[in-house]
């Protein structure tokens, strides 16, 4: 359920968002808008529209279609392309709509202008400049210099696009009309927008390109929008993605798109060497990209270059709309530089746009995402002390988030527009509309799964129905508590019932955060369920933990195999180093079989003659966790994780102590896992997940580690599908698996299926263990041990991104083939929110 949890809270804020409109307004002097066709009415891709005598243009998309605007006033466009002449459009009025511009086939080669089609790879001046670039790209930017600080000031918006005016005069907008007052229009999409959320910040920030160190110090911080709501403050973050134009490739929304730039473009765009002039004072090349092929995830655009340095002096580029990208329409991007020192070409503002959409047709509405960013006042060599770049684990100024007004007017690198500051009057007001709140709390219901009372919230809503053998339908509630995004505890429990075994289970937890520097966190709890044990191989350290195994409604086969556990738990957690984690803790757990069909039986006599079918187990237990690059959003006791792939390693001991409490056995364990993502440029991202374990002394059935299987429907990382509950026991493991998702690279190469944009996942995994002999000895529970000695493995193929959530994976059992009952292949589906 937490899976179909994660897809559920994002899917939901994109869509729910949308229930906002807005008008028509304009601001800007020139703006233009329309589709390029020829003769036979046929749209004309990647033509140039530009505003005559200007070295301001666009590049037509996939259809034809173009939208320019300028703060200028002019009178003229001049449209081109290859093989057709060029024409020039009279502006009659300062705002014109869906032009439609008609170009004939050139009479000389004189007036072809070589914009569309493949270019050729030689004698073309414009791939000489870009390995101009490429020689160059090392000796501009910050990179020169040891050390340097600058200030920079960031502007966050989300904005409701493309609402026309019947949807105006919906009646959700009753009593909340005002809000069309602020509607505004795209300069880069024409559409008009209506913003909803906006988050300024100023930060100081200082590096060191000899430790590749960054600091960013925040200096203020001001929000109005949806302030209130975790969930659309982490989905705000997750839109943050920082970039170097001159790398190889740009990872956005967790897909590698190959950089314009890049030293591998020449086999991924056509180049045009389109003008040349002055820009700032600096003569300048002006080069138009774009993609050789569709489908695939690359940039439209242009970038004006300095003619010495090679150094981009300003760039603008566009996703293609053909990319195999989902729920986003669009992704504009422009960075401006501007020299220092006469030589040195420095970024001085930067803006990013996303249009998430349901679909990427023209007139479908959605949602903005936009950031900007202005840098100033560099200055350079003043080297900081090592310490100093050390990174605050979990530091909030709350005098960050109050400045005055004043300060905002006297310290912004560029003051709001009258739009802009009505924007902010608009969003305090509608925070005091009582339909505004019923919509607000729609969507932090359906997005976090719990439904806010006061300072609790109850939930999860969809935890609330599962089914297994032993307890038949399974209902469950739950609540917690919830003061805000800086909680420093929090408690919560819940309540299950099941109508077969006609028993209740329950769970509770609490954790308070001692220290908020540190993050020095207390935590406790008991739970008393029905649990399918072995179904992951590394431990959890969550008290109110379940696997999906034991409540799936999809399974096959026999699933009674389950385990009523009885757990208390003790814990202290630090991070005294940024994501570098301590927990050490104490368990007290019972076990026994919650099945008359399944036994937990252990011999307690040398002469295997008595029998115990439960366990009483005390267990002490100390993990070091460390997760590099992982970004967590919030101050609270419990964070979101921003969806941004990192590593992670950790080490778990434990240790059982016989007697203390009642306790059954003696014995020593230790865990290792280790998760490395790997983005390989265009050919995707893989996955390599290594763990292993090894327990030191004599225990029985349920303190084993069983090889994880999956009898369900349902895909699962950590499980061998083609493995039952119970197949395969070990003592001490090995497993390593790897997985492969291509994005979609070789389906998009083949016509028919190009537009479906499936993507390929391939992958293996597999797994070593053993069994002691004196684990065997005192198995008295029926159940045959078998440990993979010969290593089990499996591999697989799927297709992702099936209507754009549906995965479908086969896997086909390597070995172990002829042991009774067994999966050779299975079938497996998974549903997510992807990019």
């Amino acid at each position: 359920m937490k899976f179909f949890f994660t897809i559920m809270k994002k899917i939901l804020i994109i869509s729910l968002l949308f229930l906002f409109a807005f008008a028509n307004n304009a601001f800007a002097q020139t703006k233009v808008s329309g589709i390029v066709v020829d003769k036979s009415g046929q749209p004309i891709p990647f033509a140039n529209v530009v505003f005559k005598d200007s070295n301001e243009g666009i590049v037509t998309n996939e259809d034809g279609r173009f939208y320019i605007e300028s703060q200028k006033t002019y009178s003229t466009i001049v449209v081109s392309s290859v093989g057709f002449s060029e024409k020039e459009i009279a502006l009659e009025k300062p705002v014109n709509y869906n032009f439609k511009i008609q170009l004939n086939e050139a009479e000389s080669l004189k007036e072809v202008v070589i914009f569309s089609g493949k270019t050729s790879k030689k004698n073309n001046p414009a791939l000489d400049i870009l390995r101009k670039i490429w020689e160059h790209k090392r000796k501009n930017g910050l990179n020169l210099f040891a050390q340097y600080q600058m200030e920079k000031y960031e502007k966050v918006e989300f904005d409701m696009n493309t609402i026309d005016s019947a949807f105006m005069k919906s009646k959700l907008f009753k009593g909340m009309e005002f809000i069309f007052d602020q509607v505004d229009t795209s300069r880069i999409t024409g559409k008009t927008y209506l913003p909803i959320f906006i988050n300024e910040a100023l930060y100081d920030v200082y590096g060191d390109t000899k430790l590749k160190k960054v600091k960013e110090i925040m200096k203020a911080n001001k929000t109005s929008g949806f302030e209130g709501n975790q969930q659309i403050l982490s989905f705000v973050k997750d839109l943050y993605s920082d970039y170097n134009i001159y790398d190889n490739h740009l990872t956005f929304f967790d897909k590698s798109f190959t950089s314009p730039l890049s030293s591998t473009g020449i086999d991924v765009y056509n180049y045009v060497l389109r003008d040349s002039s002055f820009v700032d004072k600096k003569w300048c090349y002006n080069i138009v990209f774009y993609p050789r092929r569709k489908n695939e995830l690359t940039f439209k655009g242009d970038f004006w270059v300095n003619d010495s340095t090679f150094a981009i002096k300003k760039i603008n580029m566009a996703v293609t709309k053909s990319a195999n990208i989902n729920w986003v329409k669009d992704i504009y991007l422009e960075q401006e530089f501007d020299v220092v020192n006469d030589s040195v070409f420095l970024l001085t503002r930067d803006y990013l746009m996303s249009d998430f959409a349901l679909n990427k047709k023209e007139k479908s509405k959605g949602l903005y995402g936009k950031r900007t960013s202005f840098y100033r006042n560099h200055e350079f060599n003043k080297e900081k002390p090592v310490a100093f770049y050390k990174e605050e684990v979990n530091y909030m100024d709350k005098a960050v988030y109050a400045k005055s007004d004043e300060f905002w007017n006297e310290n912004r690198f560029e003051n709001l527009s009258k739009d802009e500051l009505g924007v902010y009057k608009m969003l305090d007001t509608l925070k005091t509309v009582k339909k505004f709140k019923q919509i607000s709390s729609s969507v932090m219901v359906l997005a976090s799964g719990y439904v806010q009372f006061g300072h609790i919230d109850y939930g999860p809503i969809f935890s609330t129905f599962g089914y297994n053998e032993v307890e038949g339908l399974r209902l469950r509630t739950g609540a917690r508590t919830y003061f805000g995004t800086a909680d420093t505890w929090r408690l919560q429990g819940y309540a299950a019932y099941g109508f077969k075994d006609d028993k209740l289970k329950y769970g509770f937890s609490g954790k308070w955060m001692v220290d908020k520097k540190n993050r020095l966190i207390l935590s406790g709890g008991n739970r008393r369920d029905v649990e399918q044990i072995g179904s992951s191989l590394t431990a959890s350290t969550d008290v109110l933990g379940r696997s999906n195994a034991s409540s799936t409604i999809f399974a096959s086969g026999n699933n009674g195999k389950l385990t009523t556990i009885n757990l208390s738990t003790v814990a202290l957690e630090i991070e005294p180093v940024k994501n570098v984690t301590f927990q050490t803790g104490f368990s007290y757990r019972t076990l026994e079989s919650a099945s008359p069909t399944f036994s937990l039986d252990y011999y307690t006599d040398a002469a295997q003659t008595i029998t115990k079918s439960d366990v009483k187990q005390s267990e002490f237990n100390f993990r070091v966790g460390y997760t590099p690059k992982r970004k967590a959003i919030g101050f609270a006791v419990e964070r979101d994780i921003a969806d941004s792939p990192y590593s992670e390693v950790s080490v778990n001991y434990s240790h059982g102590f016989k007697g203390l409490l009642d306790s059954d056995f003696k014995y020593e364990k230790i865990q290792l896992y280790f998760k490395q993502p790997i983005i390989i440029g265009p050919l995707g991202r893989s996955n390599i997940i290594l763990e292993m374990g090894k327990t030191f002394g004599t225990i029985p059935l349920g303190l084993m580690s069983v090889i994880p299987g999956n009898q369900t429907f349902f895909s699962n990382e950590s499980t061998f599908s083609n493995l039952n509950y119970y197949e395969f026991i070990s003592d001490q493991y090995t497993t390593l698996q790897w997985n492969h998702n291509f994005q979609g690279r070789f389906f998009s190469r083949i016509p028919f299926m190009r537009k479906l944009n499936w993507r390929e996942i391939i992958g293996v995994k597999g797994v070593y263990g053993t069994i002691s002999d004196a684990n065997r000895a005192i198995n008295a529970s029926g159940l045959a041990y078998n440990a993979p000695e010969n290593v089990y493995w499996e591999y697989n193929a799927g297709i992702g991104n099936i209507f754009k959530f549906l995965r479908i994976d086969f896997a086909w059992r390597g070995s172990y083939l002829n042991t009774p009952d067994t999966n050779r292949f299975s079938v497996k589906g998974s549903f997510g929110f992807y990019f």
